[in-house]
């Protein structure tokens, strides 16, 4: 068993070197950072969609109540404010060429990591409470159309979404979405270090 552990040890100190070219590595980062920009430009315009979804609704359809127009007023501008913080994040990661200007992108990039963050973290809790809000206005008119049982099964999957969007899948696009951007920055230091190294 000792002889095991020997093996065992040497081969957990046993490092291969891979190399890899900066050119090499330069493309991968370039594919990696297309999927980014567009996640990130898909993520727009599927809030751009839904801005004109509610938008439309609230222009073609007659509401009665003071409080639905209020209501619809609340989650247009909190998908309007949500979109502009997503445009200009995305404008960080778009705006160079990441094979051209490594250590500038880097830099764009690591700005963009901690935006992420605070989009979120606390923005998005401002989103999700407007949406909310949004949401109890447009129901005092809404549902008042509708059968009890309606009303609760309206009530009840409405706020299970709204929950589970904050909890179970906000944390798992975090966590995915974190986890991508920290290996691209390390592929970018490491590429600035090469091409430190070599000028």
């Amino acid at each position: 068993m000792q002889a095991f552990d020997q093996i065992q040890e040497l081969w957990q100190k046993h490092e291969v070197e891979v190399k890899v070219s900066a050119d090499e590595m330069l493309q991968q980062a370039k594919k990696e950072v297309n999927g980014l920009k567009l996640k990130s430009a898909l993520n727009i315009f599927g809030m751009l969609a839904s801005f004109i979804a509610i938008a439309s609704l609230w222009i073609f359809m007659h509401f009665e109540s003071w409080t639905t127009h209020v209501g619809i007023s609340i989650t247009i501008v909190a998908i309007g404010v949500y979109t502009l913080i997503l445009y200009r994040d995305h404008r960080l990661i778009a705006k160079n060429d990441a094979t051209a200007h490594p250590h500038e992108y880097l830099n764009n990039l690591k700005t963009y990591q901690l935006n992420r963050f605070k989009l979120y973290n606390s923005l998005y809790w401002f989103y999700a409470i407007a949406l909310s809000l949004g949401i109890i206005f447009y129901f005092i008119e809404i549902l008042t159309y509708l059968s009890m049982p309606q009303k609760v099964a309206a009530i009840v999957l409405t706020f299970s979404w709204i929950l589970f969007c904050s909890t179970i899948l906000r944390k798992a696009v975090m966590s995915r979405e974190k986890e991508r951007i920290a290996l691209l920055i390390e592929k970018f230091e490491r590429i600035s270090g090469q091409i430190s190294v070599t000028e």
